[in-house]
């Protein structure tokens, strides 16, 4: 019996800004080839079905979630993942860490990459909105309040402001609360 061969695809992407040229199969997710092929482990696979945010990443400055797209799709575009934002020294790391955002630390490289993208595109969130920018990631340890902590911090410090200095987004949007949280 002969051994069925699958074809292969060429493909050319930037990863973390670096170029890459590919040769995918057909049914390749973008979560397999950044993970299993390129080694880019913070990609995670968790519910293969595009329900937690595990595998979350940039993708020509959009948040998807990489279990749900082909690779095969991605020729030509250009792909951040938490490697990428580690690396390039996003205070949204150090900021994870300050409010330990993990716990098992499974769910944290989607956290940091939807958290990027909401940056990027507000850099002044409100606490509402951080929410809302996180929603599509679920962390089974529930560390939800602290995700919010960090963004918040990390928005004041890529704003040039002293973290806690001036309440945050919250104090402007009149939750006190969120902003006495925020300066602790």
């Amino acid at each position: 019996m002969a051994e069925k061969v699958k074809s292969h695809a060429p493909i050319r992407l930037a990863v973390n800004g670096q170029p890459h040229d590919l040769l995918v199969q057909p049914n390749w997710t973008l979560q397999h080839l950044l993970h299993d092929q390129l080694g880019l482990l913070g990609v995670k696979e968790f519910c293969d079905r595009g329900a937690c945010g595990a595998c979350s990443v940039i993708l020509d400055g959009s948040v998807v979630l990489s279990c749900m797209v082909l690779a095969i799709q991605c020729d030509g575009r250009s792909v951040e993942t938490v490697e990428g934002i580690a690396a390039a020294g996003h205070p949204l790391i150090e900021s994870y860490v300050k409010y330990s955002c993990m716990q098992c630390g499974f769910c944290t490289p989607g956290f940091v990459v939807a958290a990027k993208a909401l940056l990027d595109r507000n850099p002044d969130p409100t606490e509402r909105e951080v929410m809302e920018g996180l929603a599509g990631n679920l962390c089974r340890c529930g560390t939800y309040p602290q995700h919010i902590k960090a963004v918040l911090e990390a928005a004041e410090i890529l704003r040039g402001a002293a973290p806690g200095a001036s309440g945050g987004a919250a104090e402007a949007t009149g939750d006190t609360r969120a902003a006495r949280e925020v300066t602790r």
